[in-house]
């Protein structure tokens, strides 16, 4: 039986977390009613946090890692999935956390799971995009579902040098929003603009120390990776009837906010979760990343590393030092 190297996260009796490669087969691998070959993975900061243990990710003292996955169908007994289908699957609750994932040439996972590459998208870039890029594809649609409309005001989108917040900027870019980005890093000015900014705002020229109820009316939509009192400021300074897609706590979990944004001014707070949505919202947003929301820098929003380079990355996610996307070839 043929024997392939997988990446296994174990939590060792003194509740630290130990990352290697590992000999499997076919037959170890987890139970589920189709069988994927894997052409890519990527990571995202959930994979960071599950490796370094900085995180309590796992539901089980051990598992392969990897929260995403794209691949073709090897093997099916699901009516819905039949050898050949391209497949991907992303930050759901299982693969990666309770079940075996995708830092494996091979998964088997359960065809519920699973969503289908639309036409118009590879399995590199369905990777490239990965839960942060639908993450980001959800926050524009449930955005624009609540109003959001090029031509009525900027749209901020903080953490923009961030997985998530990068697809955001140059999804919202290529709508035809006028587009802030908030930043610590300067240095990524440039960059920003490329993915389609009209205008970066640093973070340290943001003052919270003083965040009033209602501030001055200025965005009419935002994207916030931050949480805490970034997202205060947010909700006080939304233009009438603005919304805010929540996707992330990279500040803060707490929010100490007032009411008055949202029944003076009808702001929206939107809480974005990427793991527990619908096969309807799935299917239509990553139609939509196939087509409408597919970033035209998209090649230039990541690179690519070699599964064996793996182990490599997780500590610069965990210490801010990552810029781009990375995806991960297991198709040699």
């Amino acid at each position: 039986m043929e024997r392939f190297k997988a990446y296994k996260l174990t939590e060792t009796p003194d509740k630290k977390m130990h990352a290697e490669f590992v000999d499997y087969t076919l037959d170890q691998l987890d139970a589920g009613d189709v069988v994927v070959r894997v052409a890519y993975s990527d990571v995202n900061y959930k994979d960071a946090l599950a490796v370094t243990g900085k995180g309590k990710i796992l539901r089980r003292p051990s598992t392969i890692g990897g929260i995403d996955f794209a691949g073709t169908v090897i093997e099916s007994s699901n009516p819905r999935w039949k050898k050949g289908d391209a497949v991907l699957t992303t930050g759901g609750e299982y693969v990666g956390v309770s079940h075996d994932g995708g830092y494996s040439p091979y998964a088997r996972v359960k065809g519920d799971w699973i969503s289908r590459v639309p036409q118009g998208l590879s399995l590199w870039e369905a990777m490239a995009f990965g839960t942060a890029g639908y993450t980001a594809g959800i926050a524009v649609y449930r955005m624009e579902h609540n109003g959001l409309k090029p031509g009525n005001g900027p749209v901020l989108v903080n953490g923009a040098t961030g997985g998530v917040g990068s697809m955001a900027l140059a999804m919202l870019a290529k709508r035809g929003h006028e587009v802030v980005a908030v930043t610590g890093k300067e240095s990524e000015r440039e960059w920003l603009k490329r993915l389609g900014a009209k205008d970066i705002l640093l973070r340290q020229s943001i003052n919270l120390e003083k965040i009033r109820p209602l501030d001055k009316s200025t965005w009419q939509g935002a994207v916030d990776n931050l949480g805490g009192d970034m997202l205060a400021w947010i909700a006080s300074t939304m233009k009438e009837n603005g919304v805010i897609a929540s996707v992330g706590l990279a500040a803060s979990f707490t929010l100490n906010t007032t009411v008055m944004p949202f029944i003076l001014r009808g702001v929206s707070l939107l809480g974005i979760n990427s793991g527990e949505s619908s096969r309807d919202i799935r299917d239509t947003v990553w139609q939509r990343l196939a087509t409408d929301l597919k970033p035209p820098l998209l090649k230039e929003m990541c690179r690519t590393i070699a599964f064996r380079d793996l182990p490599g990355v997780f500590d610069d996610f965990i210490n801010a030092k990552v810029n781009r996307r990375i995806v991960v070839d297991l198709s040699e």
